[in-house]
């Protein structure tokens, strides 16, 4: 029991705090290295922070962040219902010896002035917005990365994320950060952001954990049936097919997405996107002659989930 409590997390709620903890540790000689969350963690969440240990060379001091953002959400979206187990999430961190902090914030925005009517104006994009002029209004958008793919139908979802972990990064101040590669075109966004506005940050990009039967890992995983989450089987089943069938000479775009969207539809699933990219500019590839990725986001029950897989074309 003793070293269980030895390796528990110090929690920090205020930013101040956070960044002096953070500047206290890099005196010590140590390397920050920041993990962000939404929290309900996984195994897949839980390979970031190895990640983030095995990326400094050094001394390292890991800080996860807990915070759901309500910039990143449409009103119509599942904020109200996204899953949290806070209690949990510490255990799972402190289990692991390697987190020695945890931000998790009570809210990271400014809100509107108290006695004003409250409420979002006509036209709001996200669950943040209020009718109150005093509330946050700055914004970061990653102008084309955030278009298509997910922002096609999630138009506001890479501002509150670009915003909030430019935020972060301000807060936590850490010299590495990782990023699962899951959320692919969120971590291209976040890549573009820190490298065109001087974040002096490397940013890694873990690869994608998946359950024995092949489905990735996601909190929104327990919101499935039993029977959606078979039907579910199909995006990660359809991917690998896609990607043999790229490397056995396919490499007509259109056929490999015409394949997947027969597969998902087949099996029950109702597909927001299937796109083919290349891997940094995420620009849709026609045929596959350079490093794409093939990404899907697709709907089982009232479930969205997204996946994608990493080609590397013959030389």
């Amino acid at each position: 029991m003793a070293a269980v409590a030895a390796s528990e997390p110090e929690v920090i709620r205020d930013k101040a705090a956070m960044r002096a903890w953070s500047r206290r540790r890099r005196a010590e000689g140590k390397a920050v290295a920041f993990v962000p969350t939404m929290g309900f963690l996984h195994d897949g969440h839980l390979s970031l922070i190895s990640a983030a240990v095995a990326a400094s060379a050094g001394p390292v001091a890991v800080v996860v962040s807990i915070y759901v953002n309500p910039s990143q959400f449409a009103p119509t979206e599942d904020l109200a219902t996204y899953p949290s187990d806070f209690a949990g999430d510490l255990r799972k961190l402190a289990a692991t010896g390697a987190v020695a902090a945890v931000f998790c914030p009570p809210d990271l925005y400014v809100r509107g002035c108290a006695g004003r009517p409250a409420g979002a104006p006509a036209g709001a994009v996200s669950c943040l917005e209020e009718a109150d002029g005093n509330a946050h209004e700055t914004w970061i958008r990653v102008e084309r990365l955030e278009k298509g793919l997910c922002g096609s139908s999630r138009p506001v979802f890479f501002r509150g994320v670009a915003t909030v972990v430019a935020k972060l990064f301000n807060i936590v101040e850490p010299d590495i950060a990782v990023f699962g590669k899951k959320d692919y075109q969120q971590w291209r966004v976040i890549c573009r952001m820190v490298r065109d506005l001087d974040f002096a940050i490397e940013i890694i990009g873990s690869e994608i954990v998946r359950e024995a039967d092949g489905l990735a890992m996601s909190s929104r995983n327990v919101h499935l049936s039993r029977e959606e989450r078979d039907k579910a089987l199909s995006i990660n089943r359809s991917l690998v097919n896609a990607r043999t069938a790229v490397l056995n000479g396919n490499n007509h775009s259109q056929q490999i997405k015409d394949q997947i969207v027969r597969t998902l539809t087949e099996a029950g699933g109702q597909v927001d996107y299937v796109e083919i990219v290349e891997q940094e500019s995420l620009v849709s590839l026609e045929r596959i002659d350079c490093p794409a990725v093939i990404c899907v986001a697709a709907w089982f029950g009232k479930v969205r989930l997204i996946d994608n897989i990493e080609i590397q074309t013959p030389s």
